[in-house]
């Protein structure tokens, strides 16, 4: 609408004798001048050099429909060239998304020349916008490969050449090629640029379809197009100094060739007034060449030379190079401003829709996950257009508006992504045995997502988005959140968490969590998993858990003593340590294995359940539940040492603890600081109280136990030691037939082992204290003794028939010392977890002993107290 109201204003005025329109002279000049710019730039349209010729060529237009409006007259040659041009430009972008199309400019503008030209010529015109898309959605990956690799030499010698220091007497062959490489990077900042914008304007103003390979290939060449901004942005100091020494440069070398012109035209004798004008041109030239070189100078010399070119001052060879490089002195002034125009991004903002494409394909492609570091600035471009914004009451509204758009799709096509899958990977990962699906990388084609975690924060906005640190957030936060509720799992997330350190280099936070579970008291089994639990009140808590084991084990005991108490047990207990106490010389003080095999018999014979047990294997049955009880409370003994010594390993010294209050008050600290510093000072007393006291839990319940099962009323128990041989038989025999049922179909039942047999065993005897009575029977080695003797008895055997061919003996022999090696495997096997558990309940001394230790001890410490006090009076 501006340039319609230019042109069609008044430009005769009648009135003052000025007419404009009916000027011959002019208008052959006007025309002789589109003429003349137009041929030097549609040589320079589409060629590699090409820098503001589409700016010109879209002046000459505007020249020429301006030239028609006044003169009301068509060149029709230069009209048909026009819009041949428009072949090679089928559309220009003047600013952001607004494209301009020559072809409907001059037809539209210039209708009476329109008629002049055939409709077909007009109709092949339009119909190259289609073919010019055509044919960029074919090669825009080969151009963007090309430039790709164009950009990135160019950047390695600009590294390259400005890190070296110049040598004196190669100044100017440094100033050359440094000034010859900046060039090169506007001239491929202006070609990037053009056809970023040329593409993407003319598929959205013409509303085609775009493939996503043609979206990657122009997000790519954005890219591209940041780098070479980067490059002088980075690169700014040296490349300011440079632009003053390459200017002085290029100024000595206009200088000699308008000296050498100006001289020539001295020489020639003949004088007329329009040599003087060309002479002092070249005078004007020289003076304005003679200092900065500010725009206004530049032009003052391109206007000067205008003049000064003509009449053959110059030969073709001079002004060539002359004119090459004052366009030189052009760009090298101008270079940044030249680079921030070319590397301008703002038409992105009308063209954000791409940006999911564009980060789809950066998280499926992680290795160059850099380059986001482009994109973003390439988006940060359209700010300062929006700062400008007259359409709504307030800027940053607008800017809050595209802020948020973009974080959106930030965290819906990459962040969100990118946790997810790291969470995945660290989650199957760690359940690798459970075998879930293949993660053969050579099968599935893993990604390598660890170079996300690299990257420096990207600036955007009035923020840094770190991608480290929004995953590691993401990862602690879910982490914890699932740890909460389902606190069993905290090992599997520790170790996730311990897997992405290593893994992907994320810092994750230990999830602290609080002490307290759902249930009203201490959940033991998050003791016997060593969770990291500290408990306030935790003696309290754990002996309401070893209160249940009481009550618990109070009745068993009931059925335990009823058994002992049965006439057919007791009678045969008796016979059996009469028996024992009369023989006992004849057999080497040892229990015989025979008379614990009888006694099994003899149970057996009482009759059995409808399950097939005896009362023996029920018995056993009884005292394995028990010892699993005792080993219950063991698994919370440790925990609780555990936790207690996690809870307290801040306390440098247990034995010497400073009161933190007294220490406050002496200060004269705040109210708010004291009572932090009580609150302390408690805490700190409940720890050490809780590490030092209560964790012998198996002396508690030995404790309450031993008195009743020691009186005189429960005599039947004490004949308990003569039982365990015929139990440990009896055990042996159960513990065979499980671990035979897991190499079986049916495995109800199976079982590898069952401590709780022997420890149920020492328990017992601890509370009967019969642990002297037991070793008197000597009873694991008589069962030593038994085997190995049955053992050589058929290693003989073999060595008497190994003459013989009877291969089914030879095969009942080894299996018959198969079997024999098999029971003493197991019998030895119960032999050592019985040692080990009578370790737990001081198998080493008896009830006279520790009833005597506790007097000692006693004494001692009054002895102590009274020496203590009568020293200190």
């Amino acid at each position: 609408m501006i340039f319609q109201a230019c042109v069609d204003q008044r430009f005769d005025d009648p009135g003052g004798d000025v007419s404009v329109s009916k000027n011959s002279a002019f208008a052959e000049e006007f025309a002789y001048n589109i003429r003349t710019i137009f041929a030097n730039v549609e040589s320079k349209l589409g060629e590699p050099s090409e820098i503001d010729q589409r700016d010109k060529y879209t002046g000459v237009c505007g020249l020429f429909v301006l030239h028609f409006h006044i003169f009301r007259t068509v060149d029709k040659k230069i009209y048909k060239s026009l819009l041949d041009a428009c072949k090679k430009v089928p559309a220009v972008t003047l600013a952001a998304n607004i494209i301009w199309f020559p072809d409907t400019f001059l037809i539209n503008k210039v209708p009476a020349a329109a008629k002049l030209v055939d409709k077909k010529s007009i109709q092949s015109i339009r119909s190259s916008r289609d073919a010019y898309l055509q044919q960029k959605a074919q090669t825009l990956m080969k151009d963007m490969q090309s430039y790709y690799i164009f950009v990135t030499s160019w950047m390695m010698k600009m590294e390259s050449i400005l890190s070296k220091e110049p040598k004196p007497d190669k100044l100017s062959e440094d100033l050359s090629n440094r000034c010859n490489i900046f060039v090169q990077g506007i001239l491929y900042a202006y070609s990037i640029s053009t056809i970023v914008k040329t593409t993407m304007n003319m598929y959205m103003s013409m509303q085609r379809p775009m493939t996503k390979t043609s979206v990657k290939a122009l997000c790519r060449l954005v890219e591209l197009l940041k780098a070479v901004e980067h490059t002088f942005h980075r690169r700014s100091l040296v490349v300011a100094d440079s632009v003053s020494h390459i200017t002085q440069q290029l100024q000595s070398q206009a200088l000699a060739s308008i000296s050498t012109a100006k001289k020539r035209v001295i020489s020639d004798k003949k004088y007329s007034e329009q040599r003087l004008d060309v002479l002092s041109a070249l005078v004007l030239a020289e003076n304005t060449l003679n200092g900065p070189s500010t725009k206004e100078r530049r032009l003052v010399v391109s206007l000067a030379l205008s003049v000064g070119t003509q009449m053959k001052t110059f030969k073709d060879e001079e002004l060539l190079p002359l004119q090459l490089v004052l366009k030189k002195l052009d760009l090298i002034s101008e270079l940044r401003e030249r680079v921030k125009v070319q590397c301008d991004c703002s038409f992105l903002y009308w063209h954000r829709t791409v940006f999911p494409i564009y980060l789809d394909d950066v998280y499926e492609n992680a290795v160059d996950a850099a380059r986001i570091h482009y994109m973003f600035s390439a988006l940060r471009d359209c700010v300062p257009t929006m700062l400008h914004a007259k359409h709504m009451e307030s800027c940053d509204q607008l800017l809050e508006c595209y802020d948020t758009e973009i974080m959106e799709i930030l965290n819906e096509h990459l962040l969100d992504k990118l946790c997810k899958e790291i969470e995945k990977d660290l989650r199957l990962s760690v359940h690798t045995h459970l075998k879930l699906d293949d993660r053969n990388p050579f099968k599935v084609g893993m990604k390598d997502l660890s170079h996300f975690f690299s990257l420096k924060p990207i600036r955007f906005f009035n923020r840094f988005i770190d991608i480290k640190a929004y995953v590691t957030h993401y990862l602690d936060k879910t982490f914890y959140n699932l740890t909460t509720v389902a606190l069993h799992d905290w090992a599997t997330y520790s170790e996730m968490r311990n897997l992405a350190t290593q893994r992907y280099g994320l810092v994750m936070t230990e999830a602290h969590l609080p002490s307290q579970t759902l249930e009203q008291g201490l959940d033991v089994l998050e003791i016997m998993r060593n969770i990291h639990v500290f408990v306030s009140r935790y003696l309290y808590n754990l002996n309401n858990q070893v209160n249940f084991t009481y009550q618990f084990l109070r009745k068993k005991f009931y059925i335990f003593s009823q058994f002992m108490y049965d006439e057919h047990i007791k009678s045969r207990l008796i016979k059996d340590i009469r028996f024992f106490r009369e023989t006992k010389d004849q057999t080497d003080q040892k229990y015989p294995f025979e008379r614990a095999e009888k006694f099994n018999r003899g149970i057996r014979k009482l009759g059995l359940t409808p399950d097939g047990q005896s009362y023996l294997d029920q018995y056993r049955q009884l005292i394995s539940q028990i010892g699993n009880a005792m080993g219950y409370v063991r698994m919370i003994r440790s925990g609780g040492l555990h936790c207690c010594s996690s809870a307290i390993r801040f306390v440098p010294d247990l034995e010497d603890i400073v009161n933190f209050e007294e220490l406050v008050k002496e200060e004269g600290l705040s109210e708010e600081t004291q009572k932090a510093a009580s609150q302390l000072d408690c805490v700190l007393g409940d720890l050490t109280s809780n590490s030092a006291e209560g964790t012998e839990y198996f002396k508690m319940l030995v404790g309450v136990f031993a008195p009743e099962f020691r009186s005189v009323k429960n005599m039947h128990l004490r004949n308990f030691y003569m039982i365990v041989p015929p139990l440990a038989v009896n055990f042996v025999e159960h513990s065979i037939s499980c671990k035979e049922k897991l190499s079986k179909k049916n495995k109800v039942g199976a079982a590898f082992t069952d401590d709780g047999f022997a420890m149920g065993v020492a328990y017992i005897l601890k509370l009967l204290d019969q642990y002297q009575e037991f070793d008197s029977l000597h009873w694991f080695q008589a069962v030593r003794e038994k085997y190995m003797k049955e053992m050589n008895a058929v290693v003989k055997e073999q060595n008497v028939q190994s003459t013989s061919q009877d291969e089914k003996l030879m095969q009942t022999m080894n299996l018959t010392q198969k079997r024999l090696d098999i029971y003493l495997q197991e019998f030895e096997l119960l032999y050592f977890s019985l040692s080990s558990a009578r370790i737990f309940f001081r198998a080493d001394k008896t009830a006279a002993e520790e009833t005597q230790e506790k007097k000692d001890r006693g004494w001692l410490d009054g002895s102590m107290i009274s020496r203590t006090f009568y020293g200190d009076i």
